[in-house]
């Protein structure tokens, strides 16, 4: 994906997006962006507007369907319960692993936060759960706060010597194509963690197997192992064995408790 394609993609996410944020996503020079914003502009994709660029109408800016994360965390509840409790016996004592950002994620890490493990997140709703609630060790990637989708971002990101056992990751959608995105930055964590990680676990309920946002994370051949609830249709299960991938189905009756 080009520079202008993820700034566009960006903006169906909201209606302004700041040259500074621009900066941090896209790892260039102010400069550098300042042009790209004055061709986009130009062209008529997007608007040029002081502090950075914006889209050019609601329709543009509301076709992404990912919701903040405070909203979010309180949707299918039982299934994003099942599916944490579920794949916190994938963990082993004494390892580390890297939790991502997301609703489905930040239950895992409730399940997980007083095992005998490193977590390593940049979701700051996770990290304040396990500074206040957790006895597991935690390592915060440091950087700028994007309160949505509510995460630390920094180009350095973690140490570059820093490396886990299990990545476990969350999703908008799961298709054929592989892990599926609306947010660029999303997208750059994701791909960043996989290249540091043994074991790549998907988290993803049910319903995010009809959903088709834009961007590809990660391809299905990645993946390891996908954790989902008992609401899976049987062509999403047909399509994970088709791609090789091993998958577990949580009791969501267990997870509601």
């Amino acid at each position: 994906m080009g520079r202008h394609d993820t700034i566009l993609a960006l903006l169906r996410d909201r209606p302004f997006v700041s040259v500074s944020e621009l900066i941090s996503v896209l790892e260039v020079s102010p400069a550098t962006i300042r042009r790209d914003i004055d061709k986009l502009s130009e062209a008529g994709a997007a608007q040029k507007v002081y502090g950075g660029i914006a889209a050019v109408d609601a329709e543009h800016r509301r076709r992404a369907i990912a919701l903040p994360f405070s909203d979010n965390r309180d949707i299918a509840v039982a299934a994003k319960r099942a599916i944490a409790r579920s794949a916190s016996a994938l963990v082993r004592d004494g390892s580390i692993v890297i939790v991502h950002a997301g609703s489905t994620c930040f239950h895992f890490g409730v399940e997980i936060a007083n095992r005998n493990v490193r977590i390593a997140t940049h979701s700051m709703p996770l990290a304040g759960y396990l500074a206040e609630f957790g006895t597991c060790q935690v390592t915060v990637s440091g950087g700028d706060l994007h309160r949505e989708p509510g995460l630390l971002y920094s180009p350095s990101g973690f140490d570059q010597g820093f490396y886990a056992s299990q990545f476990f990751v969350g999703a908008l959608g799961v298709g054929p194509s592989g892990i599926l995105e609306s947010h660029p930055l999303l997208v750059h964590f994701v791909k960043t963690f996989a290249d540091r990680t043994n074991e790549i676990v998907l988290l993803a309920d049910s319903r995010k197997f009809d959903e088709r946002p834009p961007l590809v994370a990660l391809p299905l051949s990645r993946v390891s192992h996908v954790v989902t609830d008992d609401g899976l249709k049987d062509a999403h299960a047909r399509m994970l064995e088709e791609n090789g991938v091993r998958f577990t189905i949580a009791d969501t009756s267990r997870g509601a408790a």
